[in-house]
């Protein structure tokens, strides 16, 4: 397979590399792209050196089986049209096209089938938020349909990129320093604080990063369901971590939850309480699977479950997940 990535120099285009070595994807050719700073920076992939080129419009994508692309929504938008002239699947992690309906969103435990009907030859990535958390409640939606689901976030720095992780660390070592820290990525200082404010605010007082829970949750599980969110910003440096409280139609117990969440595809259970057995970002860094523990009946709903999970957002979060999907395309080739 031709492979290009858009984006190669930051957090996601980096992991992408890593993902697709790691899982001994099917690259004949590998082409990185990137902004004019990045063009020229060259990485190691497979014991050969590949150069980053700059982005531009015109045949680049010429004979490019499928493209990455993880450069912000603006410049997925821009270069759309170059990228899938060709033929080129583009599978997204921007929100550029999530919503569009005539582009698939797709989490390929859940929706596998919704990759192959693509009319734009696009395929759109979850928000990290919204994969983190799909994955456990497919499971217990498959016991008993989901009504309405709650759920509080604790993001960490490496959901704003990898320049806010290194902001993160430069905060804690300016404080201890007694300097005043530098904030640039965050709308406050992150370190020993956290910040309920992830992305820009929306008519309705909620801010754009639950509304794409809210949204993208629906599309992907095909459920007019109710989803709200509170979305954090926490001073973790990777893994994104998430509190649920969900409502399903017909009671389902802890036990019933547990079974089903363990067999799900990309999940793994922990969750003994006697032996403070939960999962952290701290432990989880780097790890492909959501992790999902504290699962227990909601003394407010008896029709509810609560549950605590955590994924390394980079990975299943984004580039893990896009892998899976061209993985997904090539199964039936």
């Amino acid at each position: 397979m031709v492979i290009a990535i858009v984006g190669a120099s930051g957090a996601v285009g980096q992991e992408l590399l890593r993902v697709l070595s790691e899982r001994n994807f099917p690259v004949t050719e590998l082409r990185l792209f990137g902004s004019a700073r990045s063009a020229g920076t060259s990485y190691e992939f497979n014991g050969r050196s590949v150069t980053v080129q700059e982005l531009q419009h015109g045949d680049q994508f010429r004979g490019v089986d499928i493209a990455f692309v993880s450069a912000g929504g603006s410049v997925s938008q821009e270069y759309a049209e170059d990228i899938t002239r060709f033929g080129a699947v583009m599978i997204d992690n921007s929100s550029a096209f999530r919503m569009d309906e005539d582009v698939p969103l797709v989490v390929p435990e859940i929706n596998p089938k919704d990759a192959f009907n693509r009319p734009r030859g696009i395929i759109a990535n979850p928000n990290c938020s919204t994969i983190v958390m799909a994955l456990p409640l497919y499971a217990i939606h498959q016991i008993s349909p989901i009504r309405r689901i709650r759920v509080a976030t604790y993001q960490a720095a490496s959901g704003a990129g990898a320049q806010a992780m290194l902001e993160l660390q430069q905060q804690y070592k300016d404080l201890v320093e007694g300097k005043q820290p530098t904030v640039n990525k965050f709308a406050y200082q992150l370190a020993y604080n956290v910040i309920p404010h992830i992305d820009v605010f929306m008519d309705n007082d909620y801010t754009r990063e639950e509304m794409k829970m809210h949204n993208e949750t629906r599309k992907i599980l095909h459920a007019d369901l109710a989803v709200s969110a509170t979305c954090v910003r926490v001073p973790s440096l990777r893994c994104h971590s998430e509190s649920v409280w969900v409502e399903t139609e017909q009671p389902v117990s802890p036990a019933q939850a547990r079974e089903a969440i363990a067999k799900m595809q990309g999940c793994q259970v922990m969750d003994d309480p006697a032996t403070k057995t939960y999962p952290m970002p701290l432990f989880l860094s780097g790890k492909d699977d959501v992790y999902v523990g504290r699962i227990r009946q909601d003394i407010t709903q008896p029709n509810g479950l609560s549950f605590w999970c955590v994924s390394d957002q980079i990975r299943k979060g984004a580039a893990l997940n896009a892998v899976q999907i061209a993985e997904t395309l090539l199964s039936k080739l």
